[in-house]
């Protein structure tokens, strides 16, 4: 059977030289892998495979779908306050990432980008020789294969630092066929070697390491080459057999290291990811919108302070005391999360601080609903100690009732919800802990 070759149309695939004999048996393969592509044999020995339009617009939609759930999972584990990443456009084609308090964006562009497509390929090598030395261009590559790359093979670059302190490249001639890749990983971490330089260490699922196992019993003595995103990163000779277990090396820093795991970790990013436009918001649009959200929290602790003092009378200063106490506590939590649990950030963003404010009208419902307890128990004759006492202790079950509820939509809020909803659902959570402490 011969290659596949792509048409000069998208969605569309060739297969040519095929042995018409074997018609029957092609077609029943081809129906295997391709599913509910257009099967058409145009000749003898030649097929036509024509992607439908409904199946590429669901490849299409899933593709932005899984890339927007690995965003989140990677832009999740760096510990960014609220981030907002959402489908956007009219066919829903783009994706929208917004970052608050995100400095080095150069970082962060290059950690979304990374579709992490990780892939272990065992080398080709030229007629008559059992060693390779990678070549500066592709054209001295093809010269050692007489001129043509075999059709089983392909060229992948590796950069290299030169001696004049550039960067360089080489081509390495590698199997299209792949052994394993990112998706066949357990678990991978970032380790040291032997020399306490940073590599990243892996493990594979069993299956995977079933193929591994044969694939480096086959390349013992030879290259295996470890290829990232279409690039080689290491090219190591295979010294014994592996089985479920190894390291990368690639000349890695710490922090290189600890962003390839966290690629791998959360997944190849299924399409190729390109930057079509970019903001920095300056800090006076921020502030702003801070401020208005500031100024909206201010009016409403003074507005229901002035009610309870009116209302209440003296009575209320108990009240705005404990209101007061509130808030002081929410805000030392909320400095207190990067010790409390390590990597935490608290960023104050708009969804927190209506998280504050709804704070603050349960903190006075729960005043509201012992005061009128209190005020029931003196119209029945009873000293004012007592009366307090039974307020306090009669309305308690009704106060942890209202507030357990509401912790338990907050949990559902924190846990299912994304960015700005897990924002309102920290600071509201914090928030009613405060309230029924105070």
């Amino acid at each position: 059977m011969g290659n596949p070759v792509p048409d000069v149309s998208a969605g569309t695939i060739e297969l040519r030289d095929t042995d018409p004999a074997r018609e029957t048996e092609i077609r029943e393969l081809v129906e295997d892998w391709f599913g509910p592509w257009d099967i058409q044999r145009v000749s003898p020995g030649l097929w036509r495979f024509t992607m439908p339009a409904a199946y590429r617009a669901e490849i299409e939609r899933n593709s932005v779908t899984s890339s927007i759930e690995t965003m989140r999972n990677r832009i999740d584990a760096l510990g960014v306050a609220e981030p907002i990443i959402a489908k956007q456009g009219r066919d829903g084609d783009r994706i929208l990432v917004q970052l608050p308090g995100v400095e080095d964006s150069d970082r962060y562009r290059d950690i979304l980008k990374r579709q992490a497509e990780l892939l272990w390929k065992p080398m080709t090598y030229p007629p008559g020789q059992a060693s390779y030395i990678p070549q500066p261009t592709q054209e001295a590559v093809a010269a050692l294969f007489g001129g043509t790359i075999p059709v089983d093979t392909e060229l992948f670059p590796q950069e290299v630092l030169n001696a004049d302190g550039t960067v360089g490249q080489v081509w390495w001639p590698l199997k299209r066929i792949t052994t394993v890749s990112g998706s066949d990983l357990r678990n991978v971490y970032r380790s040291a070697d032997e020399w306490q330089e940073a590599v990243v260490a892996f493990e594979l699922h069993p299956e995977a390491a079933s193929r591994f196992e044969a694939a480096t019993q086959a390349n013992v003595g030879k290259i295996m080459a470890i290829v990232l995103d279409n690039k080689v990163i290491s090219a190591p000779v295979i010294e014994s057999v592996i089985r479920n277990s190894g390291i990368i090396r690639g000349g890695f820093t710490i922090d290189s290291a600890d962003e390839l795991v966290l690629s791998l970790r959360s997944g190849a990013i299924p399409a190729k990811i390109s930057i079509e436009e970019e903001w920095a918001v300056g800090p006076s649009l921020g502030r702003d919108s801070i401020r208005s959200g500031v100024t909206a929290m201010l009016a409403s602790f003074l507005g229901v302070m002035l009610f309870m003092l009116v209302y209440y009378r003296m009575s209320g200063i108990n009240a705005v005391v404990a209101l007061g106490l509130n808030i002081l506590l929410v805000f030392g939590v909320l400095a207190a999360l990067p010790w409390l649990f390590s990597g935490a950030r608290a960023t104050l963003t708009l969804p927190g601080i209506a998280g504050l404010i709804l704070t603050i009208g349960m903190a006075v419902d729960s005043n509201v609903l012992i005061f009128e307890r209190i005020r029931e128990e003196l119209i029945q004759g009873k000293t004012i100690g007592s009366a307090v006492e039974q307020g306090f202790g009669k309305a308690l079950s009704t106060i942890l009732d209202c507030n357990v509820t509401t912790l338990v939509a907050a949990f559902f809020l924190f846990s299912y919800g994304t960015g700005p909803v897990k924002g309102f659902a920290v600071t509201l959570t914090i928030g009613l802990l405060a309230s029924m402490f105070t």
